[in-house]
């Protein structure tokens, strides 16, 4: 098993929000904030449909996984046009 595959089982045990791909995740949420030009606010759900209500955080684990979202978006992604 390689390391990224660890991290994927890791992530997944620990319950969905940890689970990258899935919408209303951590790291969505992170990644999404950031794109809207939305402050830091770490937090998952919240989004409608099977993500549930939205649900904020203060555990070190969880900010980590919603601030590599984040941070993520902001070296690679992009940003929303309001114009």
């Amino acid at each position: 098993m390689t390391e990224d595959e660890q991290q994927q089982l890791i992530r997944a045990l620990r319950g969905p929000q940890f689970v990258r791909e899935r919408h209303g995740s951590l790291y969505d949420r992170g990644s999404s904030d950031s794109y809207y030009g939305r402050q830091i606010d770490p937090h998952y759900g919240g989004v409608g449909g099977d993500s549930g209500p939205r649900v904020d955080v203060t555990d070190a684990d969880s900010i980590v996984e919603y601030l590599a979202g984040y941070d993520w978006n902001e070296t690679h992604g992009g940003k929303k046009d309001y114009g």
